[in-house]
């Protein structure tokens, strides 16, 4: 910055600049709340049918989202240049004093243009009569000290100057329509964040001289930063497409067979590299627009790292996967990328999968941790996983939904398979405790359909089951219970089993024995089995809330609800017990300890369905209008929650001899006594959370004769669906 420019420059205009901007951060604060509170709001309470329910509501929730980003992006610009004009004002007031200060030492300081300046000493005609021989007042040490501080001053304000803008101008740039999801306090934050990826950059283009304790601070950085839009973009784009398969790839070899302490820095730096790459591919900078395309293009690349011997290098494809087992990437981008990966995994055909990606590449290990990052559709997967969006889109052709489930016959990916399809048929990203799940759309109801269908083929399931597929079942199960309640009970059943799925009867017809083969394939996994069973537990309880909370939901009495509900638990969980048993006469029952292990284990994880509300259940309007389960241990959710708890705890069941609640599923009869059990107990709970008076044990038997009928009628479904031992 020129002297003249900071000294004389009229900052008025940044100033109202500021003004401005801060008075849009707040009408827009406002917008946002008001698009929270009542846009978004009422369109989850809504109930959406037909075109609405997918494009009217996506809209929506899209719009309202962009005001969030919009307060966002306008709080971060007015804060930039909230801190930029202040830091300005000072190095001017600065500038001033130490020319005022020079001026009391005889000294003249000019600008000269270009951003230079002089420091001269004043003269005057009689000073070469001095007696002193001096020529000036002041000595050159004065003078050099004057340079220095004012250099000082404008070195600073003009990093003010140009990282503000820099900031500014990507901050901006993050989107090409709408508005960016950013959000700095000041000027300095942002520049921070730019900084730290240049820094970073510099070391990954020399990673051969990346010591541990190299590695430990690049972690410790990465792991502060990978989250910023900035500083993701920053990275990505100065280390280049190319730059970063290449840097993954020097990493991993030169940290080949790493342990102790050196594997968990490097599955730190998997970790964080995966996440600030995901961050990164959301900017819609032409920068990164290049840098995700020639990504893409690097897919059959090979990359080889400097000190192998190795005859083979890592495809761009495996190295691209191998970082993307964590964080969320951008939509588009996922969909350009599985595009090509899934048109070469197809011309290899079900069969050849493995030998398109693994053979030739035994010595290849791109992944700290499990797996070896050799079959980049394992990676894909999970990528996929952690984007419920790209994961629909990569599974609504039934043709890419069946050969990606026909090739885990002969591949490892079968557990990342079952996690994005997990991902793509519920709306809820992998791990992902915290997000409410959408009412299932169209879209979602059919793949979810398809993999049913695929499931149910004879012996074709129980192949996916054995592949690592069969948790991923039992939780789509869960997810879907009141489509298949619905499609059990038959035509006109949406008054007792509620639901706002944009297809509540997308399983009904002919789609019943799917249904049906589909829940007794899953059964046999013992984690799907407990996933279906807590699935159950908590329709179950959450129907009977809704119901005896708003009697006007069901036009009849709550005696025929309850009623079918407990015969619609029993169909299910009949479904289940009958074909564990089965098995059984197959095959030894050695799985009960897997099973009762798998029904502790996914208890935590089953008690985030309630959190989300993965049933899709709604409350009536007087209780809120929120859907169903969103307030665990408040007023929703907290009968289906103490099923949980139950199932968690094991808890005894009365009259049974040291028999835990599904503890002994190996006799038929104690499993049917469990689910006859756990549903009065839930009847018990919602009849006196909302005093509800209805006689005890008539209640009772109504449960209990409600729940015979369904499992006995489970088995007629079971013999007229499938070939039975």
């Amino acid at each position: 910055m020129d002297l003249g420019a900071l000294r004389y420059g009229n900052f008025a205009k940044l100033g109202e600049a500021v003004t401005d901007w801060e008075h849009m951060t707040k009408k827009l604060a406002e917008l946002e709340k008001d698009a929270k509170d009542n846009l978004k709001a009422k369109a989850d309470r809504a109930k959406w049918a037909g075109v609405n329910a997918t494009v009217s509501r996506e809209f929506i929730t899209k719009t309202a989202a962009e005001f969030t980003d919009a307060h966002a992006e306008a709080d971060s610009i007015a804060n930039i240049l909230s801190d930029t004009h202040g830091e300005l004002i000072s190095y001017r007031t600065q500038l001033n004093d130490a020319i005022t200060r020079a001026a009391e030492k005889h000294l003249t300081v000019m600008d000269t243009g270009d951003g230079t300046f002089t420091v001269v000493g004043n003269t005057r005609p009689d000073w070469a009569t001095d007696p002193s021989g001096k020529t000036g007042a002041t000595d050159q040490q004065v003078v050099d000290a004057f340079c220095e501080e004012i250099q000082g001053i404008l070195t600073k304000a003009t990093a003010s100057d140009k990282t503000a803008a820099q900031a500014l101008m990507l901050l901006v740039d993050q989107v090409k329509y709408g508005f960016a999801d950013v959000s700095y306090a000041d000027r300095d934050e942002a520049a921070k964040a730019i900084a730290a990826a240049e820094n970073l950059v510099k070391m990954a283009k020399e990673p051969a001289d990346m010591s541990l304790d190299d590695i430990a601070a690049f972690n410790r950085t990465m792991q502060e930063y990978h989250d910023d839009p900035l500083f993701a973009e920053q990275f990505a784009k100065r280390l280049g497409a190319k730059g970063t398969l290449q840097f993954w790839t020097e990493m991993t070899h030169t940290h080949a067979g790493a342990q102790g302490s050196e594997l968990e820095a490097m599955k730190d730096l998997q970790t964080n590299l995966g996440l600030t790459l995901a961050t990164a591919s959301f900017s819609e900078s032409d920068a990164m627009r290049h840098w995700k395309n020639d990504l893409i293009a690097e897919s059959n690349t090979s990359f080889k790292a400097a000190g192998s011997i190795s005859p083979f290098g890592a495809l761009g494809s495996q190295v691209i996967s191998s970082l993307m087992r964590q964080g969320r990437f951008d939509t588009e981008f996922l969909d350009d990328y599985r595009e090509k990966l899934f048109k070469a995994d197809k011309a290899a055909g079900e069969s050849g999968a493995h030998d398109l990606w693994v053979k030739g590449y035994d010595a290849l290990d791109l992944v700290f941790g499990d797996g070896n990052g050799r079959d980049p559709l394992d990676g894909l997967f999970s990528g996929l996983s952690h984007n419920p969006e790209a994961a629909e889109h990569a599974f609504e052709s039934k043709s890419d939904l069946g050969h990606m489930l026909g090739t885990t016959r002969y591949t490892d990916r079968g557990e990342s398979l079952g996690r994005a399809l997990e991902s793509a048929v519920t709306g809820v990203a992998a791990d992902d405790t915290s997000s409410m799940a959408p009412p299932h759309s169209e879209a979602q109801t059919e793949i979810m359909a398809n993999i049913m269908n695929a499931v149910a083929q004879p012996g074709s399931g129980a192949d996916l089951v054995a592949k690592g597929l069969g948790e991923s079942f039992g939780d789509m199960a869960a997810a879907y219970m009141p489509e298949i309640s619905q499609a059990l009970a038959g035509p006109n059943s949406g008054s007792v089993f509620l639901t706002n799925s944009a297809a509540p009867d997308a399983f009904q017809g002919e789609r019943i024995p799917d249904v049906v083969r589909f829940l007794s394939v899953a059964s046999t996994d013992p984690a799907g089995r407990a996933g279906i069973i807590y699935g159950e537990s908590i329709y179950t309880g959450s129907l009977l809330e809704s119901h005896l909370s708003d009697p006007s939901l069901f036009d009849g009495p709550s005696e025929k609800v309850i009623e079918g509900i407990g015969e619609n638990a029993g169909i299910i969980e009949g479904i289940v017990g009958h074909s564990v048993a089965d098995g059984e006469v197959k095959a030894a029952v050695a799985g009960e300890k897997d099973y009762n292990d798998a029904l502790k284990a996914k208890g935590d994880f089953a008690k985030s369905w309630v959190a989300i509300g993965l049933t899709g259940l709604k409350l009536p309007e007087h209780l809120g209008g929120e859907v169903m389960g969103s307030v665990v241990g408040g007023g929703a959710g907290a009968v289906a929650g103490a099923a949980i708890d139950r199932l968690m705890k094991s808890q005894e069941m009365a009259g049974a001899k040291d028999e835990g609640l599904y503890g002994s599923a190996k006799d038929l009869y104690a499993m049917r006594d469990s689910v006859n059990q756990q549903t009065q107990w839930s009847t018990e709970d919602a009849l006196a959370r909302h005093h509800v008076n209805l006689p005890k044990d008539a209640t009772d038997a109504l449960v209990r004769n409600a729940v015979n009928a369904g499992w006995d009628a489970s088995s007629e479904y079971l013999n007229t669906t499938k070939e039975r031992p």
